[in-house]
């Protein structure tokens, strides 16, 4: 199982990122999935988690700004990432589960929001 996660970069506040998560060894259809992220000096948070059918979850403060999405055919799932703010500053893992335990996580892929 391998979960690989890419995108991440720097951007203003305001501003808007796609990271992805290339997902080998099962199929996306199959799991429910989750992106997490861990702000600098802070504990690890649930951001977003997609389930197989499609249901979502988003954390209260990334709601109406952030949008999980998967392509199954490519094995990839996706956060789109809107109106960032400094507070978005994370590192942000894609995750196998729905709220735990992850036993499957990927390496991070930084976000910084700083003008």
């Amino acid at each position: 199982v391998q979960l690989q996660a890419s995108g991440g970069g720097l951007v203003p506040p305001g501003g808007s990122l796609r990271v992805s998560c290339a997902v080998s060894g099962f199929q996306l259809i199959d799991y429910h999935m989750s992106w997490l992220r861990q702000a600098p000096g802070k504990g690890l948070e649930r951001v977003s988690s997609i389930a197989g059918g499609g249901f979502t979850y988003y954390l209260d403060s990334v709601k109406g700004r952030f949008t999980i999405s998967k392509d199954n055919a490519k094995n990839t799932l996706y956060l789109e990432m809107n109106r960032l703010k400094p507070e978005d500053t994370a590192l942000y893992y894609c995750a196998r589960g729905w709220d735990g335990p992850y036993v499957f996580r990927g390496q991070g892929t930084l976000v910084t929001v700083s003008s």
